[in-house]
């Protein structure tokens, strides 16, 4: 709840409006119900699996991106991303780390089907979402 008046208080800051609907999308500020601005800065958002991750040869693991964190109801949560598994592939292509991930995920487009190829407790699995 702390999270959401401090959010709130940043839009009306940064906007200088209070008492209507303000949005916070990227950065960009959308005052009111102005719905194509909004469906711009939805549609430029780059695709996200909406996991914390880094690169797991910091932590002594194999190459890959180490899952710390995973967002309830994001893309890799419905694909079954659990903390401590190792993302080694999406779509075929081979991941070393977590900017490897990034640069993969955001050559798909936001609904697209992906693939993900992860270590879990020394097994691989192949798990699968929408972004």
């Amino acid at each position: 709840m702390a999270a959401d008046r401090a959010a709130a208080q940043e839009m009306v800051s940064r906007s200088g409006q209070n008492g209507v609907p303000v949005i916070l999308v990227d950065r960009e500020v959308i005052i009111g119900f102005d719905r194509a601005r909004l469906e711009r800065a939805l549609a430029a958002q780059k695709p996200s699996l909406g996991a914390k991750v880094a690169d797991a040869s910091t932590r002594g693991l194999p190459p890959g991106a180490y899952v710390g964190g995973v967002h309830t109801g994001s893309a890799g949560g419905r694909a079954g991303l659990q903390p401590a598994d190792i993302i080694i592939e999406v779509e075929g292509q081979a991941i070393r780390g977590a900017d490897d991930l990034e640069r993969a995920v955001s050559r798909h487009g936001r609904g697209s089907n992906i693939s993900l190829m992860v270590l879990r407790g020394g097994q691989r699995l192949v798990l699968r979402t929408t972004l």
